[in-house]
């Protein structure tokens, strides 16, 4: 009931459907939120329910995602929340930049700006897109719901083309600076393929039943995936903990590490786990007086 059909992935025939699977990454590896949508669309108002949802204590303030969530609707209401909408973008040299002054020049990407944003417009509709972002942070109203019934089914209403407006105005300002800053594309990539590096590791440990949701509704599929996200946040921080103690005793030996060094270093390898055979939930009295493991000293050849 829960899933769509979608050949691009599954094939042809009745089996051949599947779900969306949004799971939200921390700069810091670990996975803070995951949400299951009926079918697969690619909608970014997906995106800002479950950044809404999500009951940990982080506080995002810069969201990145792939080109299938960067709308002009996005650019806005992200801005409106207060965070920096980060897309990594496919054909960007074909994208549009808007103008907010007729009269001012903008150097040598001048030409590329021939469309203007209309400002009176924001202006009239300030107070309902205030709002509409009031309405988002307490939870009166469901993203999804809301975003779908400002796009009008193609025809959006006029709060809908306020954002439009807004949007045209943050993503050419987003857009401006992502063509010039090479940090920022560096950034976002960084923070993708962590996501990328993290579903990896998600695929190792979902081994039992082939990557597949076995469970019939939303709350189950929820459940199951929950399930792996806990686990593959346990998995992180192990290698979190580890690692920070193979670096302290490197450093007791007098051996130099960089800071270089150390930012290349990340949490999702899993060749020294375990994912198939007898599982032991018995922890060593070591382990249970609060101490750690001690790490297994290398051959000197390696």
């Amino acid at each position: 009931m829960n899933a769509g059909p979608n050949t691009k992935y599954f094939g042809k025939g009745k089996g051949a459907k599947g779900v969306t699977y949004y799971n939200f990454t921390s700069d810091q590896f670990t996975g803070f939120h995951g949400i299951v949508i009926p079918g697969t669309p690619k909608d970014w108002y997906y995106i800002l329910e479950g950044l809404l949802d999500q009951e940990t204590s982080l506080k995002p303030t810069e969201i990145t995602s792939d080109t299938a969530g960067a709308s002009e609707i996005a650019f806005a209401i992200f801005r409106l929340m207060g965070w920096q909408f980060s897309p990594r973008l496919a054909d960007v040299g074909s994208a549009t930049l808007f103008r907010a002054d007729p009269a001012a020049h903008y150097g040598t990407i001048d030409a590329l700006i021939r469309s203007r944003v209309n400002i009176k417009l924001i202006n009239d509709s300030w107070d309902d897109l205030l709002r509409v972002a009031g309405s988002l942070l307490t939870g009166a109203v469901k993203t999804s719901e809301l975003f779908r019934y400002f796009a009008g089914g193609g025809t959006p209403t006029p709060i809908g083309r306020a954002l439009m407006e807004l949007g045209k105005l943050d993503r050419s300002t987003y857009l401006a600076s992502y063509y010039d800053d090479e940090l920022l594309r560096r950034r976002v990539n960084t923070q993708l393929n962590r996501q990328e590096s993290r579903h990896t590791l998600a695929r190792k440990i979902f081994h039992g039943q082939k990557g597949e949701l076995r469970q019939k509704y939303k709350e189950g599929q929820e459940d199951q995936l929950g399930a792996l996200g806990f686990m593959t946040n346990i998995c992180i921080l192990w290698n979190t903990v580890y690692t920070a103690r193979a670096l302290e005793e490197m450093r007791a030996e007098g051996k130099k590490i960089s800071a270089t060094d150390i930012a290349r270093l990340s949490p999702l390898g899993f060749e020294h786990f375990n994912m198939l055979g007898r599982y032991s939930f018995s922890l060593p009295d070591l382990v249970r007086d609060g101490q750690l493991r001690p790490l297994r000293t290398p051959p000197p050849a390696e």
